[in-house]
């Protein structure tokens, strides 16, 4: 990765804590329905919705709240649906305050980083969420760019390198997503590193490694010095 000069870090669970999150939302959500079906039942109709909507809504806080409202109409008998909506509202707020918990070895990477690379943020999510946390976490003086991006495919990031004036044998994405992460960037002839987090969401799960020399696998973001 001698040729490397632009370096794009995805940030939910890559640079801070997120699914972690969204999977006690989850839970508390899947609690409403306890005592009527089991939990691995609401997971799957909200899995189900999430995936109906997703071309609609995008990713982030605020479609998950429209999904869970959607799929409590679906699964609720006789029950207050008033009540119900409330209380997702107040899962969905609660998800929307969370602290931002930056993941081991990220400030101290990047402090190495900053004065060597130009560094990225290329992150999908809903704009607002993200730019909260951006400014919670303390890293923006790190990052010459940040992408907020509605999806992140191949051509998602050939339009993002073209905007960085950059060539892709230059550009190393680093995240925790084979499927949004590496893949794609793996396509434009770009350089990926994955760094794999302990939870992922199932729209995100992506078993097979790729076998590509651009590609690395981290156990740490702080691996990335030994590489670059």
């Amino acid at each position: 990765m001698n040729s490397v000069h632009t370096i794009a870090f995805d940030a939910d669970d890559t640079l801070w804590v997120n699914e972690t999150y969204f999977y006690e939302a989850e839970s508390a959500f899947c609690e409403l329905f306890k005592d009527e079906l089991p939990n691995e039942r609401v997971s799957e109709e909200l899995f189900t919705t999430e995936m109906k909507n997703l071309q609609l809504y995008g990713y982030g806080v605020k479609g998950f709240m429209l999904c869970m409202i959607e799929t409590a109409g679906k699964l609720s008998s006789g029950t207050d649906h008033a009540s119900l909506t409330r209380r997702i509202i107040e899962i969905g707020h609660e998800l929307l305050q969370k602290p931002v918990e930056l993941l081991d070895g990220v400030a101290e990477t990047l402090d190495y980083l900053k004065d060597r690379y130009r560094l990225v943020v290329a992150t999908k999510g809903d704009l607002l969420d993200q730019e909260r946390k951006l400014k919670k976490s303390g890293l923006q003086e790190y990052f010459h760019h940040i992408e907020i991006m509605s999806d992140k495919k191949t051509d998602d990031y050939e339009k993002l390198i073209r905007h960085l004036d950059c060539n892709p044998e230059n550009f190393l994405m680093v995240g925790n997503s084979i499927k949004s992460d590496i893949l794609p960037v793996l396509e434009t002839g770009g350089y990926a590193a994955h760094i794999p987090y302990h939870i992922t969401w199932t729209h995100e799960h992506h078993e097979e490694k790729p076998g590509s020399e651009r590609f690395k696998e981290f156990k740490n973001i702080r691996d990335i010095l030994d590489y670059v």
